[in-house]
């Protein structure tokens, strides 16, 4: 050290920059070296050294070495078991469960979301919970989102999933994706499709009159598992309906080969099904020998499923036997006994409705409606809807208004529909000013009125000939923006025209040519021209034809026009922001090259004082030259 200051100040300046450099690839301690290593080593994608306990033993001499299976990133993995929703995710599970009952849909989905990045990852169960809820209320495109974030996020689905997901495709009128889906579940994933696939898809298939694709989804059904007894009643009663009675008996008799006499077993799905068969082809005999020998008589052992009860049912009350319907009614409620025998549900009740309707007998089906609760079943919006809907086209309006105070008292909440269905009733009893009550009630109700409501109204008041209150809910539907149809403007032109009134006919006429998603149809488009030669009114017509076409052409060119504007705008921002990094990447490289120029000069004048020092650093060590 002490020979370190004898040395001349230039070389002193040298000696401590040498040693700050020399610091900089150095390490205090030998941790921090063999950190550095790792560091490296990750960098290179080179794995860690493992430390002594992970170092497998070697097998015994007389035992071969034990290989591990290498699995492969591109295999699907398999959903978690139902034991692993328990502890802190079951927890979670709840809690989404509780918000889905309150019907905060939003923050469950959120819920969900934030858990993943949690140390409580939620199960596929919980995840299912909330899709479901989804579905429940038509959020299609809220559930495809959940979906593609839980699948990203590696959460195996369930088949349950899978049916949730085709389901939505279905119910989004994308019935061709929903079967590419269920083909690509087939070949790709490792979970086989459940029976429910096939009963979701079948059902699709024949609401689309695609028999022959429902009937090919059959046979690979036939040919993955066992035969469902839910897909042969879909498509026996789907022939039977379609007239196809010979057809259905076949399916019947296939559905027999393969189950035998296991088929009673299975609760009698398709006895009512096939007991409507009979009835088409007028076959009563066979029809009631079925039933009798399925169901025996009233104290018999064998006891059918609800769903199998049902599709009897409903085959005695669509064909004129009313009597067997009510003493099968009466036996069904007499075993009903929850949670251990459930042997009626709302369809049981509905389908009794609808038959002490079709027998004139309206008093006796308000009494069963009314009965539901007694067998610990709620009733919903659909089943007060059919049975005011039965009762208005009947003239019994003062019933049907009671049972819509029924439904606030139980607090089931109406929909569009059961305004409508009062409206019409209304309207139906020359009650035009309740008819128009019941379509305010609409947003008191907090219900959005749609088309169906107002072409309600407006058909109502044409009827009755309210002429100017009918267009002035026109306009009212114009003004918020409700989507119209060709109802809409169909009843309103016929009756302007009966009545003359020009100004309203050219209104609606220069309404419908002006929206984009109505045509002006031939029958209209003759109706009104031929109300305007016989009124001598062509002239006018013609004009509003050109005015109408004008103001299209002038929306089209400004609509052109704003589009140019507005890329003009984008176009300008782009060579704004360009301008600007330029000028800022400019910017950084003039101060990164003086930064340069300060280091170079700094190291020049450096130079220049040690070679100043050389002479004296030369005598020092004694050999009289100067030093390179």
């Amino acid at each position: 050290m002490v020979f370190f200051n004898l040395l001349p100040r230039g070389l002193r300046r040298r000696r401590s920059f040498i040693l700050s450099l020399v610091s900089q690839f150095s390490f205090s301690s030998p941790e921090d070296a063999a950190a550095e290593r790792r560091r490296r080593r990750r960098l290179l994608g080179m794995p860690p050294p493992s430390s002594l306990g992970d170092i497998p033993r070697p097998p015994p001499p007389d035992q071969p070495p034990v290989r591990k299976a290498q699995t492969s990133p591109s295999i699907p993995k398999l959903p978690e078991p139902a034991s692993s929703l328990s502890g802190p995710r079951l927890l979670l599970h709840n809690n989404v469960l509780s918000l889905l009952r309150s019907g905060d849909l939003q923050e469950a989905d959120l819920l969900v979301r934030h858990s993943v990045y949690s140390s409580c990852r939620p199960t596929i169960y919980t995840v299912n919970a909330v899709l479901s809820a989804l579905l429940g209320e038509s959020l299609h495109s809220d559930l495809l989102a959940l979906h593609r974030f839980v699948n990203q996020a590696g959460i195996a689905p369930t088949v349950v999933t899978h049916n949730l997901l085709i389901q939505s495709y279905i119910d989004s009128r994308k019935l061709d994706l929903a079967v590419s889906y269920y083909r690509f579940l087939c070949r790709d994933l490792p979970l086989l499709p459940s029976p429910s696939t096939y009963r979701i898809l079948v059902k699709a298939l024949l609401s689309a009159s695609r028999m022959e694709e429902a009937l090919q989804l059959k046979d690979e059904m036939i040919a993955m598992t066992e035969p469902d007894l839910e897909v042969y009643n879909l498509l026996i009663s789907w022939l039977v309906d379609n007239g196809d009675s010979d057809g259905a008996l076949a399916l019947y008799e296939e559905l027999t080969g393969k189950l035998g006499e296991n088929l009673k077993a299975f609760g009698g799905i398709v006895d009512g099904s096939l007991m409507k068969a009979y009835f088409k082809k007028g076959m009563e005999r066979e029809a009631l020998q079925l039933h009798n020998s399925a169901l025996g008589e009233e104290g018999s052992p064998f006891r059918f499923s609800v769903q199998g009860y049902n599709s009897v049912l409903d085959a005695f009350c669509k064909n004129g036997k009313f009597e067997e319907a009510l003493s099968l009614f009466e036996r069904m409620m007499g075993e009903h006994s929850p949670p251990r025998r459930l042997s009626v549900n709302l369809e049981s009740f509905n389908l009794m409705v609808d038959g002490y309707c079709a027998t004139g007998k309206f008093k006796e089906a308000i009494d069963v409606l009314r009965k539901i609760g007694e067998k610990k079943i709620s009733a919903d919006t659909l089943s007060y809807n059919n049975l005011i809907r039965k009762l208005g086209q009947n003239g019994m309006v003062v019933e049907a208004e009671e049972l819509y105070r029924e439904m606030s008292e139980y607090g089931i909440k109406p929909n569009e529909l059961t305004f409508v269905l009062l409206m019409e009733a209304c309207f139906g009893s020359n009650r035009i000013e309740d008819a128009i009550r019941y379509f305010s009630d609409i947003d008191d109700a907090g219900v959005q009125p749609e088309t169906l409501a107002y072409n309600t109204v407006l058909c109502g008041q044409v009827k009755v000939g309210n002429l100017t209150e009918a267009k002035a809910f026109f306009d009212r539907m114009m003004e918020k923006e409700v989507k119209r149809d060709l109802v809409t403007y169909e009843v309103l032109l016929k009756a302007f025209c009966d009545s003359n009134r020009w100004e309203d006919v050219f209104g609606v006429v220069r309404a419908l040519l002006m929206d984009s998603k109505m045509v002006f149809q031939p029958q209209m488009r003759e109706l009104v021209e031929d109300a305007a030669r016989r009124e001598k009114m062509e002239g006018e017509l013609a004009r509003l034809y050109d005015e109408v076409e004008k103001e299209k052409e002038d929306a089209l060119a400004q609509a052109a026009e704003e589009k140019a504007r507005a890329d003009a705008l984008s176009r300008e921002e782009r060579l704004r922001k360009r301008a600007e990094a330029k000028a800022k990447q400019a910017a950084t490289t003039k101060i990164t090259k003086e930064h340069i120029e300060m280091h170079i000069k700094r190291f020049s004048l450096n130079n220049v004082e040690e070679k100043q020092d050389v002479p004296l650093f030369g005598g020092i060590f004694g050999n009289g030259g100067p030093s390179k």
